[in-house]
């Protein structure tokens, strides 16, 4: 059984930091990419970042240098550096896993709950 499972959200003033966590079981974990995404109240879920089995990184535009994803594969988990936080990244932030280089994710957490206060 695959699980993804995200920690370290929670509650953080703007311009905070926030270092989230995403515990991957079941499936090889260095065969495949992962991703960050969020959702906002309201909002579609949107595209975070990216790192590839080989360690490509990729990042939305809105991320300016915030954000900062890695991986480590002895361990199974992918990360997510967030840093200067502003009130618009409040959102349940979501992992998600990708065997092929492209398409779609087949795998996905449960999400974890970072609100940022103004």
């Amino acid at each position: 059984q695959v699980q993804l499972v995200e920690s370290g959200g929670g509650l953080v003033q703007t311009g905070g930091s926030l270092r989230l966590s995403c515990a991957v079981s079941g499936l090889t974990f260095s065969r495949y990419g992962m991703a960050w995404f969020r959702q906002a109240p309201g909002k579609d879920r949107e595209f975070i970042a990216l790192i590839m089995r080989g360690g490509t990184t990729n990042y939305a535009v809105f991320v300016e240098g915030r954000f900062s994803i890695s991986r480590d594969n002895a361990k199974n988990t992918v990360y997510l550096q967030m840093n200067s936080l502003k009130p618009e990244d409040t959102a349940v932030y979501y992992c998600a896993a990708r065997l092929g280089l492209s398409g779609s994710f087949q795998y996905w957490g449960q999400g974890t709950q970072v609100t940022v206060s103004s």
